[in-house]
């Protein structure tokens, strides 16, 4: 005999609307709490097929599902589940529906289910030589265009997609593929009033740079943007006169010759020094762009070392600035086109 709770799921995929409508907003509270969840994770099979039938339904009960299924994909047994269902694709395609109303919601999704290894290969459409990157290039495309077209944000959550996706290998060479060029888009996004976008861009920035070593060059066609939204973090709102900016790069010379608030963020502060720091390195070992003399490999050695103790320290993120970039600079002359003399000034 089923229980209360096997009927209560059953009436979601009951053929009258009153009764899925009356199921849903019961199942939808029973997952705001850890008691309701362990409850309702027992029945996986039913449940979360149902739910995301009733995503394409009216507008109050697609919104009871997509919240339920926000909710019960922290669990990541079973967002895991979720991902086996197709519920990425199913979440993309409704995300692009003319009519849909749970937008913000299923981005929410999206972010817990690319907390898994599977959800991030799903979304990036892996081994779909025709079809991969698709999903990407259209949130990232999304993601620029609602800041500047909306009052509201639903798209505003892509910021968390980002970070998720940009810590595997194969998100980070997609953003950084100059051909599709998705990490330009989003750099733009650096100065936005959001702070999760803010925090999206700039934690998404800092992985991308783990790919400095193979991907330099790539970084560096994005230099005009890049630049500016690394370090103007850590470059205080000091206005900058002639003299001095005429020694940096156009495009940070400018940024740094117009008033601007300070950033005080210590972790968007902290993620640009991490990316500086990366790109730094690997030009050294380059000749693509800036001529730097060759890092000796205990130079290189001392700087981790004192990156990963200074970062464990309870400093001000300007201490743990100030002490790197000395470090750095200490061996280094500015080059011609200015990258040194830019980060001095900077800081």
């Amino acid at each position: 005999m089923a229980t209360e709770l096997e009927e209560l799921i059953q009436f979601l995929s009951s053929p009258s609307p009153q009764l899925r409508k009356a199921a849903i907003d019961i199942v939808q509270g029973l997952t705001g709490s850890e008691d309701g969840m362990q409850s309702l994770a027992k029945y996986p099979d039913v449940l979360l097929p149902s739910l995301a039938r009733l995503l394409k339904e009216q507008k109050d009960v697609a919104e009871r599902a997509a919240e339920a299924l926000v909710n019960l994909s922290q669990n990541s047994d079973l967002a895991g589940k979720m991902i086996n269902l197709g519920l990425i694709g199913e979440a993309m395609n409704l995300l692009y529906n003319v009519d849909s109303s749970i937008s913000q919601l299923l981005v929410m999704l999206l972010v817990n289910l690319t907390q898994l290894d599977a959800g991030i290969a799903s979304l990036l459409q892996t081994g779909d030589d025709k079809m991969q990157g698709l999903y990407v290039m259209k949130i990232v495309r999304s993601f620029c265009r609602s800041a500047s077209e909306s009052r509201d944000d639903p798209f505003e959550h892509v910021a968390s997609i980002l970070v998720n996706i940009s810590k595997k290998e194969a998100g980070r060479k997609l953003l950084l593929d100059p051909n599709r060029g998705l990490l330009k888009q989003i750099i733009r996004q650096y100065d936005s009033n959001s702070q999760l976008r803010k925090n999206g861009v700039f934690g998404t920035l800092r992985n991308c740079c783990f790919e400095a070593e193979d991907q330099l060059q790539n970084l560096l066609l994005i230099a005009e943007f890049l630049w500016p939204a690394l370090l103007l973090p850590v470059a205080g709102n000091k206005v900058y006169k002639e003299e001095d900016t005429s020694k940096m790069p156009l495009e940070l010379g400018t940024a740094l010759s117009i008033e601007r608030e300070q950033i005080d963020d210590p972790e968007i502060r902290v993620h640009a020094l991490e990316a500086i720091y990366m790109i730094i390195l690997q030009v050294s070992e380059n000749s693509i762009s800036f001529e730097f003399n060759e890092m000796p490999f205990l130079l290189k050695l001392k700087t981790f070392y004192l990156f990963n103790y200074l970062n464990k320290q309870k400093l001000n993120p300007n201490e743990i600035i100030y002490l790197l970039i000395y470090t750095l600079l200490g061996y280094y002359f500015a080059d011609e086109k200015g990258l040194c003399g830019c980060i001095l000034f900077a800081f």
